[in-house]
């Protein structure tokens, strides 16, 4: 049995006006997840949110207005035998989401809402969608 690797990642949940919830499907990937990507050294969770977002999206988000909504872990959308323990923050959509580094798609997703294939991320599905409630 192959051991299983885990990534520490960090992501936003930003919600427009109806209420769906931004995703992103990575270029060469086929899974939509939540904004956001791995730390780097020394940076704490909320860094590399504020970071990843700005690279992913073109969104500034403002540090005070970053909530932690938890931390969780699921296996891994795109990477097979690797879990990710992801630290989801939500904060305020301030501007316009565009495609960015690594980014080949956004997509806008109503919470729990069936979309003939739609794959998402289980870090989205299995806990995100659940704190959102």
């Amino acid at each position: 049995m192959t051991a299983r690797t885990t990534l520490t990642v960090s992501a936003v949940c930003f919600r427009d006006g109806e209420g769906r919830i931004l995703t992103v499907r990575k270029a060469g990937t086929h899974a939509f997840m939540l904004p956001g990507g791995k730390l780097e050294p020394a940076e704490t969770p909320a860094e590399a949110a504020i970071r990843e977002i700005s690279e992913e999206v073109g969104l500034t988000i403002d540090p005070a207005e970053l909530v932690p909504l938890g931390t969780w872990r699921a296996a891994a959308a795109n990477e097979a035998d690797t879990d990710v323990l992801g630290h989801v923050f939500t904060a305020p959509l301030t501007g316009t989401p565009a495609v960015g580094n690594e980014i080949e798609e956004l997509r806008w997703v109503t919470p729990g809402a069936f979309e003939p294939g739609l794959v998402l991320a289980p870090l989205l599905t299995e806990h995100v969608y659940a704190a959102l409630l």
